[in-house]
């Protein structure tokens, strides 16, 4: 544990950080895993749900959790898995 009183307040940020970050990743893997079911399953609302996880998608990299690229990446997937 650091000693230094800006130290102790990094780690505390960090930890806030690490929260947040683990919580929006998990809203985009849930996202993603919900649209790829709906897909396979051949269900009608898999239009929806594409259209949800690309907004995840986005937000990610506006956020900063993902690289804008593998965004682009995770769209044309998800886009050639609904056709």
């Amino acid at each position: 544990m650091p000693q230094i009183k800006s130290a102790i307040k990094r780690v505390k940020t960090q930890n806030a950080a690490n929260k947040r970050n683990a919580a929006q990743l998990n809203k985009l893997r849930t996202a993603v895993k919900k649209f790829k079911a709906a897909a396979e399953a051949g269900e009608e609302d898999a239009s929806k749900l594409r259209i949800e996880a690309e907004k995840a998608l986005d937000k990610a990299v506006s956020k900063g959790l993902i690289h804008k690229n593998k965004a682009s990446r995770d769209k044309s997937r998800l886009s050639k898995l609904a056709k």
